[in-house]
């Protein structure tokens, strides 16, 4: 089965930040201008999917194995010691998955933003000289004089 197909429990956070259903998303980032993020995402979601159907196929096993009407003598400590090692891993690998998809998602930009060039304020340094320091402005009509 495709990843994509996959059911995932950040599909709704998905859809919401970026405007589309999961499946239109994944054929979005085929094209030669698809984002880094929404690529990004994606790989996440991918990951979470195929990690939260292992979390769900164990749970499914250890419940079967667990069933009432299930001999006793079929129970095996070593059997669900290793179920229950083999959950966890997969526990931490979707707290991890979906820790870093939702980091992602709260600190890429918003979709449509564009960045927009930084303008820099120069300040300008005034500084006032003393009147004697100030060359005298010659005065409109009057002759300059020359010296030697």
């Amino acid at each position: 089965m495709n990843v994509s197909l996959k059911p995932s429990t950040a599909d709704s956070q998905l859809q919401e930040v970026f405007g589309a259903p999961v499946a239109e998303l994944y054929t979005s980032v085929t094209g030669p201008d698809a984002s880094a993020a929404l690529t990004r995402a994606l790989e996440l979601r991918s990951f979470l999917a195929l990690t939260e159907e292992q979390v769900a196929r164990v749970r499914d096993r250890v419940h079967a194995d667990m069933a009432p009407d299930r001999d006793m003598g079929e129970l095996s400590a070593d059997k669900l010691r290793f179920d229950s090692d083999w959950l966890e891993a997969a526990l931490d690998a979707r707290d991890g998955y979906r820790a870093a998809l939702g980091e992602l998602l709260h600190t890429m930009p918003p979709p449509n933003w564009q960045p927009r060039p930084v303008r820099l304020a120069q300040s300008m340094a005034v500084a006032s000289l003393p009147p004697s320091v100030v060359p005298a402005l010659p005065r409109a009509g009057a002759a300059r004089v020359r010296r030697p």
